[in-house]
């Protein structure tokens, strides 16, 4: 048995070795090819306009790219928070469904109405219900109206 989960982690582990080093030889490659292109783009701007406006250009293209990645850096941290706010707000709701369904929870309950009896407990459930539908209502609500703008 143990023998099948230790070939089982070896194979995945090598997997993920040779495709993390195929990953970094290709972006070894990715490097020097950009590298390359921007030489290449550098020489013709210099020969055309001259050095100053070719650092200038090269600045530029690097700028653009900076921009681009710091938008696509700002797009998934929004996103990522998004989804954590989401998964928090399930973690609530199945936190507070799972606690009706706890036993101890039911007995305590059904002791409660032992104790004090059905007769006088109608009015209290029925005030707990009204409560409970207004709370819902309103948990219903915020979710439908998000807060965040619409892009």
């Amino acid at each position: 048995m143990f023998q099948r989960i230790i070939d089982s982690i070896s194979a995945s582990t090598s997997t993920t070795m040779r495709l993390t080093s195929l990953a970094a030889g290709a972006a070894f490659a990715l490097f020097i090819t950009t590298c390359f292109l921007c030489a290449a783009a550098f020489i013709s701007v210099l020969e055309k306009y001259g050095p100053v406006q070719a650092c200038l250009a090269g600045a530029g293209i690097f700028f653009l790219l900076t921009l681009v990645a710091a938008g696509t850096y700002w797009g998934y941290k929004r996103e990522m928070r998004k989804r954590t706010r989401i998964a928090a707000e399930r973690a609530a709701k199945s936190a507070a469904s799972s606690m009706l369904a706890d036993p101890m929870l039911i007995a305590t309950g059904l002791q409660i109405v032992r104790a004090i009896g059905v007769k006088r407990l109608i009015p209290i459930l029925a005030i707990g219900g009204v409560a409970l539908g207004i709370m819902a209502s309103r948990a219903g609500a915020t979710d439908e109206a998000s807060p965040e703008p619409a892009e």
